[in-house]
């Protein structure tokens, strides 16, 4: 899972008719002139960033976090990293300047709104267009719940049902944590993640595939869990998606290539869509550009409430490797934080398991679909206010 105003910035104070140089900014400058001044100067950023992302990009990701959470007040030192502070919210930040003062990396974190009551972020996530879930529990009590038990496409939080399959044969001692697989070509998937460009036959973990799977996603990972663990189980925990895709099966359906395969799909019943997928593999990938934009068959897709998320999220929250990622929720605020979201083109979901300081043990999840392309920054800038709002 990625949000679209993650960037990498850079900056530099160049004064070129001055015969002394001017006194570098300190960090916390250098962040509040991206938000200040009314142009950004090409002067600013090093090359290395201009050859992958232009001013008008930047200007774009500052626009677009001001139209979230209003005009700019200050950035505040948060540990080793900032917090760019705004009327309704802040951005957590993290910044690295260079040698030469240029910022050599920056990334704007999701914003996280004002913390605010159950009550206004469910009627803001109301507001929106689509079809929107929302439910938080405290414990097994419910405390807001906006649609929690319509089923929506959830992206790559239908991980978690393969990770609970994976943990319940880990618990009962068909595999165990550290038995090893091969990576196969055949088994190659599309981004997120990495082990698509890694070497056939590499040699790889549970653990390791675990961790991928969760911690970014990563769709090869996950597609050799299904195989390991074996389709008819997840499905046991997913019963509306059968057959229960693999990402490579999904990206297959859904290449603008493979038309008469997809439409074969969609109007058989169970039995004759487990044909279609078997006969998949031999059906190209699209290429991942295409997803960039535009939706693309999203009813090609893992649908889930979410009651059943938070009820997935709840066997396997346990697993520190669900606490690599924290996603929207600050780290410093809970004792313990376990993430999962998924999103492509009109998808978008985010679901967290929060163990506050006192005790309580919270589940928030919230998905959105509709048939254009989703507002990702109104969207979590909400979901972090609502999380806020329970510590």
């Amino acid at each position: 899972m990625k949000f679209l105003m993650g960037v990498l910035l850079a900056f530099l104070l160049f004064l070129p008719m001055q015969p002394i140089a001017a006194m570098p900014l300190s960090p916390q400058l250098t962040l509040e002139q991206l938000f200040t001044t009314p142009q950004l100067q090409k002067e600013w950023f090093a090359p290395s960033f201009l050859n992958q992302i232009s001013l008008t990009q930047v200007e774009q990701i500052i626009e677009n976090i001001e139209n979230t959470l209003g005009s700019y007040q200050e950035v505040q030192v948060d540990g080793s990293d900032y917090l760019i502070v705004f009327e309704q919210g802040i951005v957590p930040t993290k910044l690295v300047l260079d040698s030469n003062n240029q910022i050599s990396g920056l990334l704007f974190q999701a914003p996280i709104s004002q913390g605010m009551s159950l009550k206004v972020a469910k009627e803001m996530f109301r507001s929106l267009p689509g079809k929107v879930s929302f439910l938080v529990l405290e414990d097994n009590s419910q405390l807001a719940a906006l649609r929690a038990n319509q089923p929506l496409a959830v992206g790559s939080a239908f991980k978690l049902a393969v990770l609970k399959a994976l943990k319940q044969q880990i618990d009962s001692g068909i595999l165990a944590w550290d038995d090893v697989v091969k990576l196969e070509e055949k088994q190659k998937s599309l981004p997120s993640g990495m082990l698509q460009t890694w070497p056939d036959g590499s040699s790889l973990t549970l653990q390791t595939l675990a961790t991928l799977m969760i911690s970014v996603s990563d769709n090869t990972a996950t597609d050799i869990l299904i195989n390991v663990v074996g389709r008819d189980l997840v499905e046991s925990f997913a019963p509306r998606n059968r057959p229960f895709l693999t990402t490579r099966e999904a990206f297959v359906l859904k290449n603008p290539q493979n038309q008469s395969l997809l439409e074969r799909y969609r109007q058989g019943n169970e039995t004759s869509r487990r044909e279609v997928i078997n006969q998949s593999p031999s059906y190209p990938l699209p290429s991942v550009d295409i997803f960039n934009a535009n939706t693309v068959a999203v009813d090609v897709e893992w649908f889930f409430t979410a009651k059943e998320l938070c009820e997935l999220m709840t066997t396997v929250a346990d697993l520190p490797l669900m606490s690599i990622n924290p996603g929207v929720a600050r780290p410093n605020d809970w004792s313990r934080i376990a993430f999962k979201g998924g999103s492509e083109p009109g998808v978008l979901n985010l679901t967290t398991l929060l163990e506050a300081k006192d005790g309580k043990t919270y589940c928030v999840a919230a998905t959105w679909n509709n048939t254009v392309s989703l507002d990702e920054t109104r969207f979590t800038a909400i979901y972090g206010g609502a999380i806020a709002g329970l510590k």
